[in-house]
């Protein structure tokens, strides 16, 4: 009789507390060897805080952790290389200006001279190129790499350090589709090879076409694990928020009306002085959502905060409700006074101030509104007062307004920021990745009330790395490849490859 073979990767009874909160609880799961394994589940379900806590971010406060059917004590991330656990994290822990040969080295040199240890490293790194179809040029900086080279020296640099249990956070965010394409090959081979991979992921269809297992987390329990090939993204949905979730923007036929917002011919330069946006031609009307497709990093995020008053115009014309803007622009103030909000992309160096209460937060930006302000002092209960409400409309969990913002989870970090925007009945609205980091129930929730803004007649500039949020949600879709609109393209017949091919700058629209 053969010996059973146990799992490459298990935890059982994990607990964890972040004071009162119960992040993970009992969490018990199992990854096979040699196979894809997903985790997915809402904001705050704990499917990260239970990867942190394996790959040694995080002590656990009961439970254990096997590798290989062995118990193991993994008090940081040295101990869990040592026993064969690399992680790729989403935003990629990088150093620019270094070379990939450089940023693979950096941490594992070898000796006291480089040398030796370089030629070694330019070796096995040519070597696990060619195995698991990881090409990339060694002696190019990473800052000159397109974002799916930089996410393939992430995996040689955890392959170079021996993992053979690879862990993936939301690994496909700020790819193209064809990189994402590239990516699932590189991690089937990975997988006919022997090596374990587990997936964090909010992308449904990922998870039913890349792995062969999944685990479902809810509130911090597990609460499923299945066969991949054995359920599909409904019940999926279903399991992770614990209702019926309608996966696809409902929306009836845009009724445009008058032309909210005009720009022709604009440049942006970044605080650097290059030039990001260039000559951008673009028109939004009262009642429609006009999406940007596009790569992170090509002119989208610089567009969005020019329209929002955070960077100054270096060229071109701007008209809102028909005046023209100054030339260089107008600040944030000036543009909220104009009925303008803007939901950045990066919540939390440019939404919050992680530091301030949820409640502080709410009112960033309009804390001189009158509702607010009694003779001296800020009304503390009608500041409160708001926020209470829009937690409870946008369910952000904890239901605390004066936690601070760094006590929230990303996504629920996110839910504060859309509830300012979207609650002050703006007249065009610039929205950056709304969804970025949100769960499946919030998605819904999100898309569901920027449809209802468009229907109200609101005008809403949509800039999105998720092709199918900016096709399901946009009324036409501009898309974007260094600092240029490249074309336009109807949402309702959209070819999706065609679409990634102008995405990359290889089509015209």
């Amino acid at each position: 009789m053969p010996v059973p073979v146990p799992p490459a990767l298990e935890t059982r009874a994990v607990n964890k507390w972040f004071g009162a909160n119960h992040a993970n609880r009992d969490v018990s799961l199992s990854v096979p060897k040699g196979t894809i394994h997903g985790i997915v589940g809402e904001n705050g379900a704990g499917k990260s805080t239970i990867m942190s806590i394996v790959y040694g971010y995080l002590q656990p406060d009961g439970g254990e952790i096997l590798v290989d059917g062995r118990a193991l004590a993994v008090r940081g991330p040295r101990d869990a290389l040592a026993a064969g656990i690399g992680m790729v994290h989403q935003h990629f822990m990088l150093v620019d200006p270094f070379t990939v040969l450089e940023n693979v080295l950096l941490g594992a040199e070898g000796g006291w001279t480089l040398t030796r240890g370089m030629a070694r490293a330019r070796a096995e790194l040519t070597r696990l190129a060619r195995d698991y179809g990881l090409e990339v040029e060694l002696d190019r900086p990473v800052g000159d790499l397109p974002v799916g080279a930089q996410q393939r020296v992430e995996i040689l640099k955890a392959l170079y350090r021996g993992a053979d249990i690879l862990i993936l956070d939301e690994p496909t965010g700020v790819l193209t589709p064809q990189e994402a394409d590239h990516l699932f090959r590189i991690l089937r081979a990975l997988r006919d090879q022997g090596k374990t991979l587990v997936i964090i992921t909010h992308k449904l269809r990922e998870i039913m076409e890349l792995t062969d297992n999944v685990t479902v987390m809810r509130r911090g329990e597990v609460v499923a694990n299945v066969r991949t090939a054995d359920t599909d993204k409904e019940r999926l949905a279903e399991l992770m928020v614990g209702r019926k979730v309608q996966l696809r923007v409902d929306k009836r036929p845009a009724r445009p009306g008058a032309e909210v917002l005009a720009v022709e011919g604009l440049r942006v330069r970044d605080p650097s002085g290059a030039e990001r946006v260039r000559g951008v031609d673009l028109r939004v009307r009262a009642g429609e959502i006009v999406g940007i497709a596009g790569v992170s990093g090509n002119g989208q995020s610089e567009l969005l905060e020019a329209l929002g008053g955070m960077l100054p115009f270096a060229g071109g014309r701007v008209r809102l409700h028909g005046q023209e803007l100054p030339s260089g622009g107008l600040d944030a103030r000036s543009l909220r006074g104009l009925g303008v909000g803007h939901v950045p992309e990066d919540r939390q160096r440019v939404g919050l101030v992680t530091g301030f209460s949820a409640d502080e937060n709410a009112i960033l930006g309009h804390h001189d509104d009158p509702a607010y302000n009694g003779r001296l002092l800020l009304d503390r209960r009608a500041v409160r007062a708001r926020c209470e409400a829009e937690m409870e409309a946008y369910d952000v969990r904890p239901r605390d307004p004066r936690l601070p913002a760094s006590g929230f989870s990303g996504g629920n970090q996110q839910k504060i920021v859309l509830a300012r925007e979207m609650e002050r009945n703006p007249g065009l609205l610039l929205v950056g990745q709304p969804t970025r980091g949100v769960d499946i129930g919030a998605i819904e929730f999100i898309h569901r009330r920027l449809v209802a803004l468009r229907d109200e007649g609101k005008a809403i500039l949509l800039v999105s790395v998720e092709l199918d949020e900016i096709l399901g949600l946009s009324d036409r879709v501009l898309v974007m490849f260094d600092g240029r609109i490249v074309g336009e393209v109807d949402p309702a017949g959209a070819d999706e490859r065609r679409l990634g091919l102008m995405m990359a700058g290889a089509a015209a629209g």
